[in-house]
């Protein structure tokens, strides 16, 4: 009897091991919220994928700007303080000029803008390399602010894209 228990827990431990590969492991999350009265905004969920990216997903509700686009990007300082200015700049690790996520040249933290619906809603998700969520690697994510923007991000004036005022925080934490 103790033969066929191991056995079937060790059929069950490979295949959940041969799945696992496909599997996104949540790692860390933001939650965000309204810098002037901290209502809830949104959330941002990262996982780490089997291939050693990171994947992020985002999600926005914000409904005093529903049917335009907002700019978000992350910051240095997860600090909210001062209607987000506690922030600080954008988080860029790589010494790069500000520009579109996909460009050739951008911040780390230039995640770009996000169309909101009619109701304020909107999301994106990005899977890259830049990020990390260890300590001790310049690359990590973990600590960093993440800001929404009241407007839109040009992709052109430098270091902040022209993006407006900070209407919304949240500061990146393990999970």
């Amino acid at each position: 009897m103790k033969n066929y228990l191991l056995i079937a827990l060790l059929a069950t431990t490979s295949l959940m091991t041969s799945c696992s590969g496909d599997k996104e492991i949540a790692v860390a999350e933001a939650k965000l919220a309204t810098t002037a009265d901290s209502k809830d905004m949104g959330i941002a969920k990262f996982y780490q994928l089997a291939d050693g990216k990171m994947k992020m997903d985002l999600e926005i509700n914000y409904p005093a700007r529903a049917d335009s686009t907002v700019a978000v990007h992350f910051h240095e300082h997860g600090d909210c303080g001062n209607m987000g200015e506690n922030a600080h700049g954008h988080w860029n690790p790589t010494k790069e000029n500000h520009g579109k996520w996909d460009a050739a040249v951008h911040h780390s933290g230039d995640i770009g803008n996000i169309q909101l619906d009619d109701k304020g809603h909107g999301t994106v998700s990005i899977t890259t390399d830049r990020w990390s969520t260890i300590d001790d690697d310049a690359k990590t994510i973990i600590g960093r602010g993440i800001i929404v923007h009241g407007g839109t991000d040009d992709y052109k004036t430098q270091p902040t894209g022209n993006s407006g005022p900070r209407v919304g925080c949240g500061v990146i934490e393990k999970i």
